[in-house]
């Protein structure tokens, strides 16, 4: 009799998280997805999204855990993170969540018309359009992972708006890759480096360029986002040192992902997707 192969054990029933990589759970990030588009997400995709999430949400938080060192503190309040973003353009992430919280009350300075008199702002209404901020008390958990693994603690009310920041931004980036998926590839992104006047060479890398060149087109299945699509999405939404880093990680993610478990079926990891329920009616159509 010919032996088996080993079957690498599985944690848990579906295997959630992978350590080390994030602390937001597939289904979590697969729920994101589906608020926003009907396309099947592939696991490999999921895996992606929330390596980028989290690799978001820790810069976010080392930034504003060095603002707070600066006062010899250890817990976070919601200064930190004004701090954090004030001092780096590349953490402006998760946008729309500034008009919601009160912490970025005002960041964005008056507006005004052309008569110059003052624009109010825009009054909260429910959108058919999905922006994360109601969903946004789902990433608490992840979000205070986060925070143990730098030795720090934050008030609620910061906890709260590390949670928006990230779910807004894993929203629009659940929104972008549908539309890479749509598009056929990036069709408008670019690359912006922040640079000195003395500096003489401002152009990005090689290397940059042809990971970016390498996402501009896709293919494959025209209904289901992959984890190149994520990684295409990041490009979008992300840009400097903070994308270079997303973009690793999330590719050193799925490889983990993919080595350490073993997926049955087809081959290729992007045809391995969460495929809703199959009904009898449509079996019968």
């Amino acid at each position: 009799m010919t032996a088996q192969p080993a079957r690498l054990e599985r944690i848990g029933p579906e295997t959630d998280s992978v350590v080390g990589v994030s602390p937001f759970k597939r289904s979590l990030v697969r729920a994101v997805f589906r608020d926003v588009t009907p396309m099947h997400v592939s696991r490999s995709a999921t895996w992606a999204a929330a390596s980028v999430t989290r690799t978001v949400l820790t810069e976010v938080i080392a930034a504003a855990r060095r603002a707070a060192a600066a006062e010899a503190r250890k817990k976070l309040i919601p200064r930190d993170l004004l701090s954090a973003i004030d001092r780096n353009v590349e953490l402006e992430v998760g946008g729309k969540w500034y008009d919601h919280s009160p912490t970025f009350k005002g960041l964005n300075g008056v507006m005004y018309d052309a008569e110059g008199v003052i624009v109010p702002p825009r009054k909260r209404s429910r959108s058919r359009r999905p922006s994360g901020v109601a969903g946004a008390h789902r990433f608490e958990a992840g979000v205070k992972q986060l925070l143990r693994n730098q030795g720090v603690t934050a008030v609620p009310a910061m906890v709260r708006d590390l949670d928006g920041i990230a779910s807004v931004f894993l929203t629009d980036l659940a929104r972008d890759a549908a539309m890479v998926v749509r598009e056929g590839g990036v069709k408008r992104f670019g690359t912006v480096t922040l640079v000195t006047s003395d500096e003489l060479d401002p152009s990005p890398s090689p290397s940059l360029q042809a990971s970016l060149g390498a996402l501009a087109s896709r293919r494959g299945d025209a209904r289901t986002i992959g984890r190149d699509d994520v990684l295409a999405a990041t490009t979008i939404q992300l840009f400097g040192d903070i994308r270079q880093q997303a973009l690793a990680e999330a590719r050193g993610a799925t490889q983990s992902y993919s080595s350490t478990h073993l997926i049955t079926g087809p081959p290729a990891e992007e045809e391995v997707v969460d495929r809703p329920p199959v009904r009898d009616i449509d079996r019968q159509g």
